[in-house]
C-alpha cells in the first residue's frame, strides 16, 4: 500500500449531511484505489458501542472507541472516514491528539435545515419529548473551533462540499 494513513472526521448535527459527504468521498477514494474504511456513527452504535446510552459520559466513550479504531487503521495506512455527530469539543480534541493524522470536517447546516431533512423523525420525537438528550434540541452541539474544512450543506452542493474536502486532503499531501 503506497498511501499515508489519515482520519477524516465528519462532525455536525443529525441531518447536516455527514453521511452523504462521507459516502461520496468514499466512492471517489475507492475509484482511485485508495485503501479506505468508513466508520459511520449509526453503524458503530449498533455494533461496537451497543449498550452505551446518550449521557455525556456514554457519548464521550462512544467517540473514544470510534477514535481507537480509527487510530489503529490510520497507523496501518488506511484513510478512515468517520461520520459521527460527536457533539463535544473536548473529546474530539482528545481523539485528534491521539491519532495525529487527522482532518476535522464541520458539516454545518442550520438546525431548521437539519429538521427539514429528518427522514427518521428523530427531531420531531425530540421536540415532542419522546427522546431526551437529543443533540441540538435539549443537548448541546459544540461546533468545532478550527476545523480544517467547513461544509455549509445548506448553501453548497454535494459536489462543492466534496471538492473542499478533497482539496484539503490533497493539499496536506495525503493523496497521490
Amino acid at each position: 500500500m503506497n498511501q499515508k494513513g489519515l482520519t477524516i472526521w465528519f462532525t455536525g448535527l443529525s441531518g447536516a449531511g455527514k453521511t452523504t459527504i462521507t459516502n461520496a468521498l468514499a466512492q471517489e477514494l475507492s475509484q482511485k484505489e485508495y485503501s479506505i474504511e468508513v466508520l459511520d456513527g449509526d453503524v458503530v452504535r449498533q455494533n461496537l458501542t451497543k449498550g452505551l446510552g446518550f449521557s455525556k459520559e456514554d457519548r464521550d466513550e462512544n467517540i473514544r472507541r470510534i477514535g481507537f479504531v480509527a487510530n489503529l487503521l490510520t497507523k496501518h495506512g488506511v484513510i478512515v472516514l468517520v461520520s459521527a455527530i460527536s457533539p463535544y469539543q473536548q473529546i474530539r480534541q482528545e481523539v485528534r491528539e491521539k491519532i495525529g493524522d487527522f482532518v476535522e470536517v464541520f458539516v454545518n447546516a442550520p438546525l431548521s435545515t437539519c429538521e427539514s431533512r429528518d427522514v427518521k423523525g428523530l427531531y420531531k420525537q425530540a421536540r415532542a419529548g419522546q427522546i431526551k438528550g437529543f443533540t441540538g434540541i435539549d443537548d448541546p452541539y459544540e461546533a468545532p473551533l478550527n476545523p480544517e474544512v467547513e461544509c455549509r450543506t445548506d448553501l453548497e452542493t454535494l459536489a462543492e462540499s466534496l471538492h473542499k474536502v478533497w482539496s484539503k486532503i490533497e493539499s496536506l499531501g495525503y493523496l497521490k
